[in-house]
């Protein structure tokens, strides 16, 4: 069963040049290596990466990245149509990746937790739903199982807080 992750960037320091040049606080890394470490125990390592072009959400998935040590690493495409997105420009992103496995998307609030709320269909986690119908927190990591990439609907089975 495809599995589609959505992950909200790791903290990121609250001032730089612009909004997108934000880059990742000494906290935001621990965080980013967290996730890695969860994704590895759960055995979510993913086959494609959607990662929005923002400083914080790139260096986010270099550092999940660097402490996974999966060879070959997964192909990450990074698109600056995810900076700003809606839910259904990642429904249509997420769809293109078949016949991957394992889709992470690294991107911004409150896009993620809409997108995540979207796909939750009613077998979904009620917690994970509450929360992402609040907002989901730095390095949140919501995991949605599907019938297949396309279907835009799934189960939201768990949102984790790194």
């Amino acid at each position: 069963m495809p599995t589609v992750l959505l992950l909200r960037h790791a903290t990121a320091e609250p001032y730089a040049s612009s909004d997108a040049a934000r880059p990742l606080s000494p906290h935001g890394l621990r965080q980013a290596s967290h996730v890695a470490q969860h994704l590895s125990t759960r055995g979510l390592a993913p086959d494609v990466v959607l990662c929005s072009t923002a400083l914080r959400t790139r260096q986010t998935w270099q550092t999940i990245e660097e402490n996974l040590g999966r060879t070959p690493a997964p192909q990450c495409h990074m698109r600056d149509d995810l900076y700003q997105a809606s839910p259904d420009v990642v429904q249509n992103l997420v769809a293109q990746q078949s016949p991957a496995h394992v889709v992470l998307v690294v991107g911004h609030e409150p896009i993620m937790s809409m997108t995540a709320a979207r796909y939750a269909g009613p077998q979904s986690d009620k917690v994970a739903l509450m929360t992402v119908g609040v907002g989901m927190p730095t390095a949140g990591l919501a995991i949605i199982e599907l019938e297949s990439l396309a279907s835009p609907t799934g189960t939201l089975v768990d949102l984790v807080r790194s």
